[in-house]
């Protein structure tokens, strides 16, 4: 894994924010750190994590897509947390009943290099004004580092089921996710007794949002 910090400004709060596949800090440089540090961590060609986030007093998750099923892997490595937030994704993230579809999955990988030049974006983003939202500060990996860390991910979701029990308080699902479908979605958390909160977005739902407290507080 890598991170990058958003902010770290000796603040009393920490968030630890997992992105999801194929993206980097980039594209939530727009969400306002405020009085807390954020870091965030992304691309899982490796489960290495070694954040520095020891002497802080209160900390927070927030993850989203494929980032909901990576906190619980590797839960043992993290802090204990006040609040935590799960963003249009799910601990079983290749699953037909609790995630992508199988099929749909296999399909994504399979022109994974070719969609990351343009049509999966169309696919993440609501609408047109949101893709030029994203364009103006877009992903700087290489699409070659994405695909393998897609590859990554089928290995780590195959050989690693997780137990995410207590480790989300909240999940936001949005109503026009085309990367998992909503109904999936529900079906995760309901069956993990987690509170749900419905927006009305696609699979990117930051924009929502104009800061990071306003996700996990």
């Amino acid at each position: 894994m890598k991170h990058i910090w958003l902010n770290k400004s000796g603040n009393k709060d920490l968030i630890i924010f997992f992105a999801g596949w194929s993206f980097d800090a980039e594209p939530f440089k727009f969400l306002a750190a405020d009085d807390v540090d954020v870091v965030v961590v992304y691309d899982y060609r490796d489960l290495t994590f070694d954040v520095d986030w020891n002497g802080y007093e209160r900390y927070y998750l927030i993850a989203w897509s494929m980032g909901v099923y990576i906190a619980p892997l590797i839960k043992d490595l993290l802090p204990d947390f006040v609040n935590s937030a799960a963003l249009n994704g799910t601990p079983m993230p290749i699953d037909n009943e609790f995630g992508i579809p199988v099929r749909t999955f296999e399909l994504t990988l399979k022109f994974a290099a070719e969609g990351l030049k343009g049509k999966f974006y169309q696919n993440v983003f609501f609408d047109e004004a949101q893709v030029e939202k994203y364009w103006a500060n877009p992903v700087k990996r290489s699409i070659e580092d994405r695909v393998e860390e897609l590859k990554a991910l089928k290995s780590w979701i195959n050989d690693k089921p997780v137990d995410a029990s207590g480790v989300y308080k909240k999940a936001f699902v949005s109503e026009h996710d085309k990367i998992i479908p909503p109904k999936n979605q529900v079906n995760a958390w309901q069956k993990l007794f987690v509170p749900i909160t419905s927006l009305p977005d696609g699979h990117f739902s930051f924009f929502n949002f104009k800061s990071w407290k306003e996700i996990c507080k």
